[in-house]
């Protein structure tokens, strides 16, 4: 039987925008959104509506339609939440870029998800010109997104050219939202490989990103001394938060954190245009940093790099990880060290982000990944199809409000990602015990996590045919210090054998790809890529293979080129 979560909870069938803004006359003017390097540049709450008021209005105006898509390809800034909200809150659908990506990567996502207005970061600016002229993408629908203006650069102008004054948007509102508008209208479009194939943009709804807030922020706060229960009827008040946004918000974990989360607790957000690890460190000193969001490699680093130890860090309590496996002798060894809790949490962007927390209150040292979220449930199937019990591996499959409502133009992906009861197939493999509580023990699904973020063999493998020299070609990850790194198996044309070495496929692939997904870990020549009678990629001895070569330490040696 499924196990639904131990908690219940009450979420609004609303708008977005009216969960954050319930009441007009009283939002706060406390700044919210904040520039690490230079904290006078800063937004609160009111100040930030009154942008997304502009950014909605001027969006109409320009003649975005209901569920058209606008594509933001930017790093982080304080604008960016007025663009997310203001982009969502006239009807229209956010879509993020990664800033890493290159022309092809970007290409794909300007006609994949068909946007009729892009914002675009002027450092930017010349990659994204490459990418629209490929997909013949107007120019007049591009605008430089900054929190400066930036006048017009090569024909560009500066996003603040299409907004109204604040004046005439004092009275702009959203459309309201019933709970059924709620649950159908989608808000975000955040890329994802899901289980298996190339990137797919998975819709999110605004009931999608409202529940999840909900369920987050519920989960967080139990177990904590400042929250009312049986055993703790008379708590302590809310100690305020300090917040360090280094998540990208184009990613649905930054976006649920930084930006509404955030506003949603009212916890003000420091970010980070970009990361630097000294300068991660320094911020978490210099503005008394309480609280952050991260994946594992960033607690590698806090548990291995020696910059560690320069910088005061006693200000952090707590640290929520997630994006990817941790293993529990690291989660420890951080915790240990910085005298803090390390709560694990497990998602994936076709949950919004999130599914499974440890109640922040808690000092779990097991490794464990929680309970269910408040309001969803989970079964878990065996390789026969069979839900397993307490104690058995079984993949997760999950419905709730948080669940996406598929991928975006895409039918064939999103009946294949969902079973006969509506269950969501995440491809991640969990064990529970009998108190409810899970640990993520394998992975089924082909997709690999570098740093946190998604990496298709698909894509990669498919890169590598184009290659004049490769015949053949499949991709893995291998294990290296707690951090996955993808590796090409590949088959060189005959006429190539002896022309074509590994650094100069791994230089190839690195020139037109974002930086994670570059083959650092490795290109191995083979005879032949191993597949089944139908011609399907064998990737459990792919990985097997890969285990070996590390243990081994050495690489995989097929055919002598």
């Amino acid at each position: 039987m499924p196990v639904d979560s131990p908690f219940q909870i009450e979420i609004p069938g609303t708008h977005i925008l009216s969960h954050l803004f319930p009441d007009l006359q009283n939002v706060s003017d406390e700044p919210i959104w904040i520039d690490a390097e230079d904290t006078g540049n800063r937004l609160s709450l009111r100040e930030g509506l009154r942008w997304v008021r502009r950014v909605g209005m001027g969006l109409e105006g320009l003649g975005v339609q209901k569920q058209d898509v606008v594509m933001m390809y930017s790093t982080n800034h304080i604008f960016v939440p007025v663009a997310y909200l203001g982009i969502a809150g006239c009807g229209a659908i956010f879509s993020g870029c990664n800033p890493a990506y290159g022309v092809e990567e970007t290409t794909y996502q300007i006609q994949n998800t068909g946007c009729k207005a892009i914002l675009v970061e002027p450092a930017l600016l010349p990659t994204l010109l490459k990418a629209a002229t490929s997909a013949n993408f107007p120019k007049d629908r591009i605008f430089l997104f900054s929190d400066k203006e930036t006048g017009t650069i090569n024909g560009i102008r500066d996003w603040r050219t299409f907004l109204p004054p604040p004046k005439d948007a004092a009275s702009w509102h959203w459309q309201t939202l019933g709970p059924a508008q709620s649950r159908s209208t989608i808000a975000a479009l955040n890329y994802s490989s899901g289980t298996t194939g190339l990137p797919k943009g998975v819709m999110i709804s605004h009931q999608n990103i409202i529940a999840n807030v909900a369920q987050s922020i519920y989960m967080r706060d139990l177990s904590q001394p400042y929250t009312t229960s049986s055993s703790n009827p008379h708590p302590s008040p809310r100690p305020p938060e300090r917040w360090l946004g280094f998540l990208p918000l184009y990613h649905a974990y930054g976006q649920l954190w930084s930006i509404v989360s955030a506003a949603k607790t009212q916890s003000p957000c420091y970010f980070m245009r970009s990361f630097s690890y000294p300068t991660f460190l320094s911020h978490i000193q210099n503005h008394r940093i309480t609280h952050i969001q991260t994946a594992p490699p960033v607690l590698v680093m806090l548990a291995k790099r020696p910059e560690t130890s320069s910088y005061d860090l006693s200000s952090l309590q707590n640290i929520l990880c997630g994006a990817a496996p941790l293993s529990k002798d690291l989660q420890n060894e951080v915790s240990s060290k910085l005298n803090l809790k390390v709560v694990q949490t497990w998602g994936m962007t076709e949950v919004t982000c999130s599914c499974l927390h440890v109640p922040g209150g808690i000092d779990d040292r097991s490794g464990s990944v929680g309970f269910i979220d408040p309001n969803a449930r989970i079964k878990l199937i065996d390789e026969e199809g069979a839900e397993v019990g307490i104690g058995e591996r079984g993949e997760i499959y999950v419905q709730g409000p948080n669940v996406c409502l598929g991928y975006w133009r895409n039918e064939a992906a999103t009946k294949d990602t969902f079973d006969e009861e509506g269950y969501l197939k995440t491809g991640d493999v969990a064990v529970r015990d009998e108190k409810g509580w899970f640990w993520i023990v394998d992975r089924k699904k082909e997709l690999i996590k570098v740093r946190g973020f998604q990496v298709a063999p698909a894509e990669l493998e498919a890169l590598l045919l184009s290659h004049e020299a490769i015949s053949d070609a499949a991709v893995c990850a291998v294990l290296r210090e707690h951090e996955e790194r993808p590796r090409a198996y590949m088959v060189v044309k005959e006429q190539w054998r002896g022309k074509v070495d590994d650094r100069s496929v791994e230089k190839w692939v690195s020139e037109r790809v974002a930086r994670h997904k570059w083959l650092t870990g490795g290109v191995v020549f083979v005879d032949e890529v191993p597949k089944s009678p139908s011609g399907k990629i064998q990737r459990k001895v792919l990985r097997e293979w890969a285990e070996a070569d590390e243990e081994g330490g050495r690489a995989r040696v097929g055919a002598k080129l």
